[in-house]
């Protein structure tokens, strides 16, 4: 009996509790509609809007001579609202569109469109996306005229949500170098190095969050437009890289080496005018360009004998020995401690002048007369290296600059045979640009200057910072020990380990190396090549290194591997250079034209007609087409449509690369260019119809 009236006590007190819980509710309700209903619906509202970042445009990286190496290319997401438009609207304009749709994209019928713009509508969907395939500009401003389109994004809910794309009109040219950034902001060469200034300042916008989680755009007063992003005004000539890159790759590929790296630079300002790195693919197969070994600390390695130039100046600085003097090389080996320095020469070349060592390149004469001079006070031969500015990095403009590397007597990895093996370029460390700003300096009657790749920072006509020639050393020897170095790296090529390029138009001067491999602590057969001199050598404006790791076949040593490949570009940058070469202007050809009118190229009709007018120029009324080519006749300038229909390769002669590059990559066409200026020639003739992964070649001037 206890028992079940225990039982029906604790149901009824269930029941009360389930009744008071059951009244509180609807005072719980009101509590939060009334006392807390502010906050929540703030809440609610920031869920469903929020400010979001809207990217700006990226900046521009030029070549020296204004070609465009990288720039940012706008193509558009085509989206709709489809309650945005009235009734009347909608209805009166639905079936145009629908057919606009289909005949563009081709890939659905117009009634397909219709029913699933209508069926978003009726859904009261506030976003659809109207087909995944991203417009190029000048199809976007077409589509902007089209049926409720043209009532914009309030009047007819249309959405041009843009997304650029980075584009190289040079493809792979010098491709390290211009480098990349991905999305972390991580990356290699101008691309990252200049990233703060590329990228410009993001803006922000009011988006709405919709069905499916995605973010629609909503115009509010409040937006912050983005800022884009400065130009990068290189030093590089296009001209100039397109040859250092096709001769190194013809004699990696002829080779079978490894990897390799070019520099060319101007003797007296140390602008760069081409840097070239290719490197083995991990398939074996063809080269890339994925490592800056010029520059970067993967490129840190041995010089070899390029480094006998840094030797002989020690040497002729302490008036320790004349040219003409003589050494004895005996068989080609000489004994330092428990090492054996050897010549290339099987049985040597017995007693010669320093200067013969030096063309020949000996081993065991430069390394025994560094013995003999500075073996009881090596930190005095080393400390040249802080007369002639090769201790330190340069702090070069490009993140990833290798650090020089050169021990230092005393300490624990300092032997007996240190020196010996330092003084002709071993155990030691140097980039490729490191040994060109020597043999630079020596061009330039020894005053050193710093290489640089950049030389502004632009937005429009504004410069927002700017470098120019830097003077590392003034002197990095006297002016008796300069001369004398000039004239040993001319008797290299002249009758030396180089004589193979000797050019009978112009005098090269320079010095072959060649480095054995360290692998595993043991020197190979397999070697690390060099050039390193500058042309003309009798009134010297580049300089050059050329290197070529690991090389196969018979003779792989600088002067036949890598010597050639200088020969090779300077001989190509001397047949064009006006300066050097003054007969290349025969080749030039030079079209005169005399008008009453001003010469203007094609482009936009009203940046064109604005442009007339400040001038004072009278011409035709502005045509709606929206590219045109201009026509001088008599006294004023008239119009000629540029035809762009969407399904022929277009007309853009006459049109800025810009232009050309704006219709063509728009319409899906990859361009090739060579030159500079307005577009001359095309290789498709205007009018052909287009194929997909269409190619064509612009040639500028």
């Amino acid at each position: 009996m206890n028992i079940k009236r225990s039982i029906v006590l604790r149901v009824r007190v269930v029941f009360i509790l389930i009744a008071l819980a059951t009244a509180a509710i609807p005072l719980r309700i009101a509590k939060i509609q009334v006392e807390e209903g502010d906050k929540w619906r703030e809440k609610a509202q920031t869920i469903n809007f929020q400010y979001r970042e809207v990217p700006a445009t990226r900046g521009n990286i030029y070549a020296g001579d204004g070609s465009l190496l990288a720039t940012s290319l706008p193509f558009y997401r085509v989206a709709l609202d489809p309650t945005m438009a009235k009734k009347s609207l909608f209805d009166s304009g639905i079936d145009s569109l629908a057919n606009h749709l289909s005949a563009y994209y081709r890939d659905k019928s117009a009634k397909a469109y219709k029913r699933m713009i209508t069926d978003a509508r009726l859904e009261k969907k506030r976003y659809i996306v109207l087909n995944r395939r991203q417009v190029g500009y000048q199809d976007m401003q077409k589509m902007a005229e089209w049926p409720i389109f043209r009532e914009g994004r309030l009047g007819g809910g249309v959405l041009f949500e843009k997304v650029e794309k980075r584009y190289r009109p040079f493809n792979s040219l010098a491709s390290r170098t211009v480098g990349f950034v991905n999305q972390d902001e991580y990356g290699a060469g101008i691309e990252y190095s200049f990233n703060e200034y590329l990228k410009g300042r993001d803006g922000k916008a009011l988006f709405q969050r919709i069905a499916g989680g995605s973010w629609k755009p909503v115009f509010d007063a409040e937006d912050i437009k983005p800022e884009d992003g400065f130009d990068v005004i290189t030093t590089l000539d296009v001209n100039i890289q397109d040859v250092a890159e096709t001769a190194l790759l013809r004699q990696l590929e002829d080779r079978d080496a490894a990897f390799g790296s070019v520099i060319v630079m101007e003797v007296k300002t140390g602008k760069i005018k081409a840097i070239a790195n290719l490197q083995k693919n991990k398939n074996g197969r063809g080269y890339g360009e994925n490592y800056n070994f010029a520059i970067g600390d993967q490129g840190n390695t041995e010089p070899g004998s390029t480094f006998k130039l840094f030797s002989m100046l020690a040497l002729l600085e302490e008036n320790k020995v004349s040219l003409e003097e003589k050494i004895e090389t005996g068989n080609g080996a000489h004994r330092f401690y428990n090492q054996v320095m050897r010549d290339a020469k099987n049985g040597g070349y017995g007693t010669i002048t320093i200067r013969e060592a030096f063309e020949k390149s000996s081993n065991v004469a430069i390394s025994k007369l560094v013995d003999m001079h500075f073996g009881s006070s090596p930190s005095k031969f080393l400390g040249y290296l802080d007369q002639v500015g090769l201790r330190e990095p340069f702090d070069f403009q490009l993140a990833g600059e290798g650090k020089p590397f050169f021990k230092k007597p005393g300490e624990n990895d300092w032997y007996g045979t240190s020196l010996p093996w330092i003084s002709i370029g071993y155990e030691s460390k140097l980039n490729p640009i490191h040994t060109l700003a020597l043999y630079n300096a020596v061009a330039n009657e020894g005053k050193m200057v710093k290489p640089y790749l950049i030389q502004a920072i632009v937005r429009g006509n504004k410069i927002e910072r700017q470098w120019d020639t830097e003077v590392i050393r003034k002197k990095i020897a006297s002016e008796k020990t300069v001369k004398q170095l000039q004239e040993l790296l001319e008797g290299v090529v002249v009758r030396g380990t180089a004589k193979n390029i000797a050019n009978a138009e112009y005098a090269i001067a320079g010095k072959t190396g060649t480095a054995q491999k360290l692998e595993n602590g043991r020197y190979t057969k397999r070697y690390y090549t060099s050039f390193a001199g500058y042309f003309p050598a009798d009134r010297p404006k580049y300089s050059m290194i050329v290197v070529i790791d690991s090389p196969t076949g018979f003779a792989a040593y600088g002067g036949d591997v890598s010597a050639p490949v200088f020969k090779e570009i300077a001989d190509k940058i001397y047949a064009v250079d006006l300066e050097l070469n003054p007969s290349s202007q025969d080749l030039i050809a030079i079209e005169e034209k005399s008008s009453n009118t001003p010469f203007v190229k094609a482009g936009k009709a009203d940046e064109i007609h604005q442009i007339l007018e400040k001038l004072g120029v009278p011409s035709a009324p502005v045509q709606p087409e929206e590219w045109v080519k201009v026509v001088a006749n008599q006294n004023q300038i008239n119009w000629k449509t540029n035809d762009t229909d969407a399904a022929t390769v277009p007309d853009v002669s006459g049109l800025s690369l810009r232009d050309a590059l704006f219709i063509l990559e728009n319409k899906g066409i990859r361009v090739n260019y060579s030159g500079r200026g307005i577009v001359k020639s095309q290789s498709l003739n205007p009018g052909t119809p287009l194929q997909s992964n269409t190619i064509i070649k612009l040639e500028l001037g």
